[in-house]
């Protein structure tokens, strides 16, 4: 796309080549020059990382499109990259910005005809989004919609799917955003609320000071070498979990959900004295082991034995994502006003993929005490927290965006990717509408598998993003995650690891 620079406007006209597609344009001066795209951005923006966020709210009752559509114009549209395109400035080298433009919301708001006597109306939602997976969003509009499925469901009364590109930012800016669109369902005028920030750590003497810098600099050399190794040689065990290659970043996806009763996993955590991350990982390790025993049982049913059918030595790997921001966790704005803020440079909210990541070695075996999954999970998290591995991706990114623009840094080929989100503690309402559930997940990603994490209320939810090709089971995977709680749980109680 060629533009010049008229009275501080720009004006384009021809065809541009994002990375995607050609897109014509009109020429109108109606595009008001921002800042160029982030390097995580346009790491999702490759062809075989082409990702996108597709979120699934579940609410209470129907949906009114028109006040939906009434109420998109006071806070997505009010948000700049809602209402920008992604354009390439050749006069700069090709370099992609975020440029203001006029939004239409029919182009974003998508209403199918749906029949309201259907047999399977729960079956019907996931095929729904299933198709979705299998289409993008032209890059000549803002790259996001919205799907209104006025459909009862096991949980809701209706559903609506978000989706956005990557690109426009991580979970944690989008869920910032969203839930500053929501409100307390018990309090109509007031935000929802979050977990408290953590502590800092209390402080220590010189010597442990000392050590823990020699022990930062040792891990993350290590975790360089690693990342070295992962990307050419060091590879994934070839399971029934792993994609063949990176060709299933382009196949449609099967999106799933397990929802669990926070409390049981706040019990296991507190009897442990871990963290919800480490209590979720361990259930996540368990489970993967069950599954794959299952698989290379070779038929093995539920009246048979549970013996170990594992090979020795399989390496699974997860792509763990990170979040970097000075101060983690979510930001909930408090005005339509902060909402325009929310991309500006040293802003609190810290907008954009502000996300790095890491290697996370799940060991897969079957063990006779279930908490051995937890002490793993703590060993490996804490591990990880002395490290600068997430912060060296970050960094090797912007290089590749500044120094070799053509050949932009791609995601190791991992098995799975695995990213955890943390959700209001109450019940809130979307726009009035009182929300049932929020599930979270994605399309694009170069593996066959994804989970993600979200907490709502009392409530825990594990969603599942599978190529159905390559994993057909998805709820019987979601049945072993559940299993293996229980029995992380029944080991807990059994050991009178429960504080009173």
């Amino acid at each position: 796309m060629e533009l010049e620079r008229k009275n501080g406007e720009w004006i384009k006209s021809g065809s541009c080549d994002l990375g995607l597609r050609r897109i014509k344009v009109r020429k109108e001066s109606v595009y008001e020059e921002e800042e160029p795209l982030s390097p995580m951005a346009r790491m999702f923006q490759q062809p075989e990382s082409n990702v996108y966020i597709i979120a699934m709210l579940g609410f209470k009752n129907p949906i009114d499109p028109h006040f939906l559509k009434a109420n998109l114009v006071h806070t997505f549209l009010k948000h700049p990259r809602f209402s920008s395109v992604q354009v390439a400035d050749e006069k700069n080298g090709g370099e992609v910005k975020w440029v203001k433009t006029k939004v239409d919301l029919d182009n974003h708001v998508k209403i199918p005809m749906v029949d309201q006597h259907m047999a399977s109306p729960d079956q019907f939602v996931e095929d729904y989004i299933a198709n979705l997976t299998t289409t993008h969003i032209s890059t000549s509009i803002p790259m996001w919609d919205v799907h209104i499925l006025n459909l009862k469901t096991c949980d809701a009364e209706s559903t609506l799917v978000i989706r956005v590109h990557h690109s426009l930012g991580d979970g944690t800016s989008l869920m910032s955003f969203l839930i500053s669109c929501c409100r307390k369902t018990s309090e109509p005028d007031a935000l929802p609320s979050f977990p408290a920030a953590k502590k800092s750590r209390p402080d220590t003497g010189w010597f442990w000071k000392f050590w823990s810098v020699l022990l930062l600099a040792w891990n993350t050399l290590v975790d360089i070498w690693m990342c070295v190794a992962t990307t050419y040689f060091l590879k994934d065990t070839q399971t029934p979990l792993k994609a063949p290659s990176r060709a299933v970043a382009f196949t449609s996806r099967r999106i799933v959900r397990r929802t669990f009763c926070v409390d049981d996993v706040i019990l296991v955590k507190n009897a442990t004295n871990t963290k919800v991350n480490d209590v979720v990982l361990a259930i996540t390790q368990a489970g993967l082991s069950r599954y794959l025993n299952r698989k290379y049982g070779k038929g093995m049913g539920d009246g048979e034995s549970w013996e170990n059918n594992l090979p020795n030595r399989i390496r699974l790997t997860a792509t763990l994502f990170i979040n970097l921001r000075s101060s983690p966790g979510i930001y909930v704005l408090t005005s339509l006003a902060a909402i325009a803020k929310m991309v500006k440079k040293h802003s609190q909210t810290e907008w954009g993929n502000k996300i790095g990541y890491v290697l996370y070695p799940f060991k897969i075996a079957l063990k006779d005490n279930p908490l051995d999954y937890i002490r793993d999970a703590k060993a490996k998290m804490d591990r990880k927290k002395a490290t600068l591995e997430a912060q060296f991706r970050l960094f090797m990114a912007k290089v590749f965006v500044r120094f070799y623009p053509t050949k932009l840094a791609t995601f190791p080929l991992t098995t799975m990717w695995f990213s955890n989100v943390a959700g209001p503690q109450e019940e809130i309402s979307l726009f009035g509408n009182q929300v049932t559930f929020i599930a979270p997940s994605l399309y694009g990603q170069p593996v066959a598998l994804t989970i993600h994490i979200i907490s709502y209320e009392k409530k825990i939810s594990m969603v599942l993003s599978v190529d159905d090709n390559i994993i057909p089971d998805p709820y019987q995977l979601c049945d072993d995650f559940e299993e293996a709680l229980k029995l992380i749980k029944k080991a807990v109680v059994a050991e009178g690891l429960i504080k009173k």
